[in-house]
């Protein structure tokens, strides 16, 4: 049955993530203690952010700031599979002859533009590409990664440009080599500096670019598809 047989893969790929380490594992700037990333909730229920134009990325930047000095912070993370109001202003997000897509698949790490992002595993540039458009990644980059008997992938999206540079197909990054460095609003298309890390078991066909955010009715198929990424990183 096929159906059973993707469980069951499913849930090895579970155990192989959850085994890779037992420590929390870094995805930006190394010399960030691990005891600096701290929770942030950006779901539509929080009351905290009734009345905030969260859309406008000064107001969600000047937030985030206030998170991280009553937590005493550097780097805000959190997100996977949030209910967000984030969107309401983008384009194809919330199209009015379409479902709203607003459920967010991946972790966000907020942090300084031009921060340092980190491979947490080692693997290979499956493709790259600048989703230049308003609400997108923009620069965007995707490894493929062979932990065990599966083949999986990880996109790192709203990315600065000379991210890009001097990548190639198959280009090999070890777990701890950096990758890239944080957009500013400007260059990852109207948010404020943040990673988008996702991880994927299939791609569906895509290049550069993957599906970070869904509709509820699409909810069932991306959550097996897209794994909560702290199964792998181990933050509290």
């Amino acid at each position: 049955d096929k159906r059973l047989l993707y469980f069951w893969e499913m849930n090895t790929l579970h155990e192989e993530l959850i085994n890779y380490s037992s420590n929390p594992i870094s995805i930006l700037d190394t010399t960030i203690p691990i005891q600096k990333y701290v929770c942030l909730n950006l779901s539509k229920d929080n009351k905290e952010l009734f009345g905030l134009e969260i859309t406008n990325h000064t107001v969600c930047q000047n937030y985030i700031d206030r998170v991280l000095h009553d937590k005493n912070g550097l780097i805000a993370y959190g997100g996977y599979l949030e209910e967000r109001n984030l969107y309401n202003d983008k384009e194809g997000f919330s199209d009015s002859t379409k479902p709203i897509r607003n459920i967010h698949l991946g972790i966000d790490y907020w942090c300084a533009a031009l921060t340092k992002v980190i491979v947490p595993i080692k693997g290979v540039v499956h493709s790259f590409k600048n989703n230049n458009v308003i609400g997108d990644y923009g620069p965007t980059i995707i490894l493929k990664h062979v932990l065990g008997n599966h083949t999986f992938y990880t996109l790192y999206g709203h990315l600065s440009v000379d991210s890009l540079d001097g990548l190639f197909i198959n280009k090999e990054f070890k777990a701890g080599d950096s990758i890239g460095r944080l957009g500013t609003p400007d260059i990852n298309v109207n948010y404020a500096p943040h990673l988008h890390f996702q991880i994927i078991r299939d791609l569906e066909g895509n290049v550069g670019d993957y599906p970070g955010v869904c509709a509820k009715a699409q909810l069932p198929f991306y959550q097996e598809n897209c794994p909560d990424p702290n199964i792998l990183m181990k933050l509290k």
